[in-house]
């Protein structure tokens, strides 16, 4: 009998992972104004208390500035502007998660940090497609854990070179 059950219930994973386009495994949690997300912890390298950044010239608004990080310059994005999130004041539970996406590093500002948790392939649905602020583009998919729904993001879209307006990561 397990023979039977466990391979028909491992391909059904991949499908429903594949159709979300969301893996199973370990997500931060994040708050962006009244919402929740979370993004694959695999990306984060660490998480900062949220300093201000020096300003670059020419960069698009959302690209807070850029910070040394142990002789590696980091471009600081606040996801609030590059969501299209109505901004609020920066407080002591503001920080920056320091990503790892194909190879660039970069900082997102966030309005806090919650905790890290376990999604399978069933916990991330699909989300429905609006017209919304958002780009469905960096959104995976929705979890629900207990009382709380999940914006599961793709980070890697989301803070691509391409999307930060950046040439490469040359730099970095």
């Amino acid at each position: 009998m397990e023979t039977t059950q466990a391979p028909s219930s491992l391909s059904r994973q991949p499908n429903r992972a594949a159709q979300s386009g969301a893996d199973a495994g370990q997500y931060l949690t994040l708050r962006l104004g009244d919402e929740e997300y979370a993004i694959d912890i695999l990306r984060v390298q660490e998480i900062r208390s949220y300093e201000e950044p020096t300003k670059m010239v020419n960069s698009p608004s959302f690209i807070k500035g850029v910070i040394n990080l142990r002789g590696v310059i980091v471009p600081i994005v606040d996801l609030r502007l590059k969501l299209n999130i109505a901004k609020v004041e920066y407080t002591e539970f503001t920080v920056v998660i320091i990503l790892n996406v194909r190879g660039t590093v970069v900082g997102a500002v966030v309005d806090a940090v919650s905790d890290v948790v376990t999604l399978t392939a069933q916990h991330i649905r699909p989300a429905p497609q609006f017209e919304s602020a958002i780009d469905s583009r960096f959104i995976v998919g929705l979890a629900n854990l207990g009382e709380r729904m999940l914006i599961v993001m793709n980070m890697e879209t989301l803070m691509s070179n391409t999307e930060l307006g950046m040439l490469g990561n040359s730099a970095f």
